[in-house]
């Protein structure tokens, strides 16, 4: 199945789905701590879901080709995990960083973002590697207009991580995202100038760099979903869900609690969409 354009009727239900997607975020900031176990976080958010916004943790009993279900409705990914962590019972500590991924379905359309969270105080090299994954994340943002390249999204984000000495995770990638959780096209968070599909007014994708402080390499635990890094040197991911207008783009996955754009790039974030 080819990149499915969005009609203005799927746009309002990507906001509304992308809305309520970083909404979760913004609910469960308060509760990463030390001494919140990863399980009470993902119930938290669970039960939030379900009763206050009449959502669906998409995550939930997700089964792609090749794998078993999902057993959870987000996804912790704490220190060197790279992403896919799975919520049990591993207590966070002070010093640890984690990455919440919430994706949620309202109305038959998918919301889909993360952000990085500290828990306590992180140690000078923590904090840094997930200042500049959150700067490679808008970087690439930042070249999404119609015309551009996906090449030119991915350049962006691999260029500024290996600048500041860090590698790109290329297993993993974004992608396109409706009322399927994954569509087309693909989101490689490395590339060229110029190469790859070209961006059309009504295509929505994620951009989720995961940027690993060591090397690129990773493999999969025993659970089959948790990623780390081979080198269990930390990794950090930020995600959008993302709208090419006519103009540039629009982030969906906007609530209140959402963190303002990097100095690094010089465009105001768009308004937030009536509710």
């Amino acid at each position: 199945m080819g990149i499915v354009i969005k009609t203005a009727e799927d746009i309002e239900g990507m906001r509304l789905a992308g809305r309520l997607a970083a909404e979760v975020l913004d609910f469960i900031a308060p509760h990463i701590k030390p001494g919140v176990s990863t399980g009470e976080l993902d119930r938290l958010c669970h039960d939030y879901m379900l009763e206050t916004q009449g959502t669906v943790p998409a995550p939930l009993n997700y089964a792609p080709p090749g794998y078993r279900p999902y057993p959870k409705s987000i996804c912790t990914s704490v220190n060197h995990q790279v992403c896919h962590g799975i919520p049990g019972e591993r207590v966070l500590k002070n010093g640890d960083i984690v990455n919440i991924d919430v994706t949620v379905i309202k109305n038959g359309f998918h919301g889909d973002n993360s952000r990085m969270y500290f828990v306590g105080e992180p140690s000078i090299a923590a904090r840094r590697l997930c200042e500049v994954t959150f700067e490679c994340m808008w970087l690439g943002i930042a070249q999404i207009r119609p015309g551009a390249a996906l090449g030119d999204v991915g350049y962006a984000i691999q260029t500024h991580a290996e600048k500041h000495g860090y590698s790109v995770v290329r297993e993993f990638c974004g992608h396109g995202i409706g009322r399927k959780f994954h569509e087309e096209p693909q989101v490689l968070h490395y590339g060229r100038p110029g190469t790859l599909d070209r961006l059309v007014e009504g295509m929505t994708f994620t951009v989720e760099p995961m940027i690993n402080a060591g090397r690129r390499e990773i493999k999969e635990l025993a659970d089959g979903w948790t990623i780390v890094t081979k080198d269990h040197s930390l990794s950090a991911q930020w995600e959008h869900t993302v709208l090419v207008t006519a103009r540039g783009y629009e982030i969906l996955t906007q609530s209140a609690g959402t963190p303002p754009p990097p100095a690094i790039v010089s465009r105001p974030a768009p308004a937030l969409a009536p509710a």
